[in-house]
């Protein structure tokens, strides 16, 4: 006993540090893997509305000439 408290009390707030520690990476990884889905999907919607705005240019020159 360290100052009148037991061993196993410091084991439990070591532990609750290490919860911590391993929680916030947890969240800090889910940010990351959100954030990439959200730029692969935004991606892919830029590019379908890439093609469909050169689908219409290309339609448009095919009706003027």
């Amino acid at each position: 006993m360290l100052l009148g408290i037991p061993w196993w009390v410091f084991i439990m707030i070591g532990l609750m540090f290490f919860c911590g520690i391993m929680a916030f990476r947890a969240m800090q990884a889910e940010r990351r893997l959100e954030q990439q889905f959200i730029e692969k999907e935004g991606k892919i919607y830029m590019d379908r509305m890439k093609a469909e705005m050169e689908a219409k240019h290309d339609s448009k020159q095919q009706m003027h000439g």
